[in-house]
């Protein structure tokens, strides 16, 4: 009887943990389905992908769209623009956000605790509600219709300072105060000090930062009217036709686009889900 009510419990956490394992493999199928179909559509021949019954798989395979991708658009522009807005995005983001999360951790002055306030609570105002009193900005400023006006709007956000604030603030004080009784200036502690510590947090931010970036459409395509300054988002909406859409070719300009930034997720991905993490469990 013992043996019977001790293998109960057993068999019951066995039966939870083959159910919650299924759950997950049927959550990752259904998430990773509708990337293998897009790479499978791109090499798909012309029409195919809107075939009914629909394909999954192409009955030939070929590299024609990207092929038409690297004649019809010029693709290493667009991806070059592409990679300095992400990158100069990234770079900015992280160092602005880095210093103004500090200063909101660490250091005292006059209006901090208001301030702060004032920004938490500008959290909830959509971003489009800005677009327009930004144009306006960036148009008295001369920076529509190029990078810099791609660039301004992402060099700081609410959310990262206050991502760097929750984390900078487990930061030791007597760490700090030991530096500054051995001498050592603001800059030096911030920059040998409290940015080592930071680095889960920060490569969370620039992760996030390049890959929201990377993929924006809306902002790019309302400041750049130059198409030779296009990102590649906006310039592969112009792939579509007037009245006919090229499924195929699509989806090879959308593997061109979610590729680079697969790749940067998928190498940073053990320091962003530790930054996740170590946020959550400190802030």
């Amino acid at each position: 009887m013992s043996a019977a009510v001790t293998r109960a419990p057993r068999l019951r956490r066995a039966s939870a943990a083959v159910v919650v394992n299924t759950l997950l493999v049927a959550a990752a199928a259904a998430t990773l389905f509708p990337l293998l179909w897009m790479l499978a559509a791109s090499l798909m021949p012309p029409g195919e992908a809107t075939s009914l019954p629909p394909r999954l798989l192409p009955s030939q395979p070929t590299l024609e769209h990207y092929r038409t991708l690297l004649g019809r658009l010029d693709l290493a522009r667009y991806l070059g623009a592409s990679a300095l807005v992400a990158l100069g995005a990234t770079a900015f983001s992280v160092t602005f956000n880095s210093m103004a999360g500090y200063a909101f951790a660490k250091l005292r002055f006059a209006g901090r605790e208001r301030i702060g306030r004032v920004l938490l609570a500008a959290l909830v105002v959509p971003g489009q509600v800005g677009m327009l009193p930004l144009f306006l900005l960036l148009r008295e400023m001369g920076l529509l219709n190029s990078y810099w006006g791609v660039l301004v709007p992402s060099m700081a956000s609410i959310f990262g300072i206050f991502l760097v604030r929750q984390y900078a603030e487990s930061i030791p004080d007597g760490l700090l105060d030991a530096a500054r009784v051995d001498g050592a200036g603001e800059l030096r502690i911030f920059v040998e000090i409290a940015l080592p510590l930071c680095r889960p947090i920060l490569v969370t931010l620039a992760v996030a930062t390049f890959m929201g970036t990377w993929n924006d459409f809306l902002w790019p395509l309302v400041v750049l009217t130059d198409d030779r300054l296009y990102t590649l988002p906006v310039a592969l909406a112009g792939l579509f036709g007037e009245h006919v859409q090229d499924t195929e070719l699509m989806m090879a300009g959308a593997v061109v686009t979610v590729l680079p930034v697969m790749l940067v997720f998928l190498a940073l991905q053990r320091y962003y889900v530790a930054g996740i993490t170590a946020g959550g469990l400190k802030g």
